[in-house]
């Protein structure tokens, strides 16, 4: 399906985004305590809300 070169190059493409991603997170995480709080609450809207629309679903799917 993939070649040895494609495998090894994912491989490599991928520890390095995650180690920029990481460095990235790291740099910003003062401004995201500073921006972004309270930003858990808006999670937990969207959770309910599609929660309310599976319900909403199974309800009258009877």
């Amino acid at each position: 399906m993939f070649s040895q070169g494609q495998l090894v190059f994912a491989v490599c493409f991928f520890v390095a985004f995650v180690i920029a991603m990481i460095f990235a997170y790291r740099k910003d995480a003062k401004l995201h305590q500073l921006f972004y709080k309270g930003n858990y609450k808006i999670l937990i809207g969207f959770i309910v809300f599609i929660l309310i629309l599976f319900l909403i679903k199974i309800f009258f799917k009877r």
